[in-house]
Order: C-alpha cells, then structure tokens, then sequence
C-alpha cells in the first residue's frame, strides 16, 4: 500500500535503543507495505526533524510516528506534547511504543492525545510480532490523514 502517488508511507522512529531500533527495521523492512522508515535516538532531534532543522532539513512528513518515552534530551511526553500542540502536527498519528507499564504513563499519555499505547515486550519473537500488529493496524487497516494537510 502507498499513497495515490506511489510514495511510500514514512515512518519516524523515535528510539534511543539500538537493538530495538534495529527489530522494528528488520520488521519493517519486509513489509508488504512499502515504507520508508526514519530513526532519531532522542526526542530533540524528533522535534527537528518534524521541523526540518538542522541535518533534518529534507525531511519528510512522517505518516505515523513510533515514540519511546523515555529518550535522552527531551523525552517522549515532551514531545508528544509538542506534536499534539502543534496545528500543522497533531494529525500525524502517534504509537507509543515504550518499557513502562506505569498507569501514570498510559494515563498521561493518552492526556496528551496520543494515538495508542504499546507496552514494549521482552521477547524477541513478541517484540517483532508487536511491529508486524502495529504494521497491519496503521498501515492496512486505518486511512491515515493526507499527509501534509492541515
């Protein structure tokens, strides 16, 4: 699946551990759903990237954003804040995908408007089950805003 120009969905991962950071490609990348995926390890370089700052400067839009919460330098609440604060930026749908199973978590997170919210699991085959679900739901299943409109 992609968008009515062929492009394919862009996805922006936002995970400061390089293992994890490393399943969700591996997952991804033999989708059947063309993606593009994007990974920063901390939630200033999201922010720039969704702002086109810096090295981020070419960035695209991403269709949907995976955010872990705890992220060196600005971490994922603040950014989910940020995001759904923001006219030109709340509609990109955000998955929390993090460690904590704290209900203070869940509960601020869905405060902050995310989009849904995934208790990261230990197992390896659990863990890239989880992307393939997250794949199918968002990228199959859910008509995802046009990117770029208001």
């Amino acid at each position: 699946m992609t968008d009515k120009t062929g492009k394919p969905i862009d996805i922006l991962l936002v995970e400061d551990n390089a293992a994890d950071a490393r399943l969700a490609k591996e997952a991804l990348k033999d989708s059947k759903i063309r993606n593009e995926l994007y990974h920063v390890e901390d939630g200033e370089s999201a922010i720039d990237f969704l702002y086109r700052k810096g090295e981020h400067e070419k960035a695209p839009r991403p269709d949907l954003i995976l955010l872990d919460l705890n992220l060196p330098r600005k971490d994922g609440r603040e950014v989910l804040a940020e995001i759904k604060g923001d006219e030109d930026l709340r509609r990109i749908p955000v998955v929390i995908l993090t460690i904590s199973k704290d209900e203070a978590d869940v509960l601020k997170t869905y405060d902050l408007h995310a989009n849904c919210y995934i208790t990261k699991p230990i197992n390896l085959d659990r863990f890239l089950e989880v992307i393939k679900s997250i794949e199918d739901f968002w990228l199959s299943i859910v008509k995802l805003p046009p990117n770029g409109v208001l």
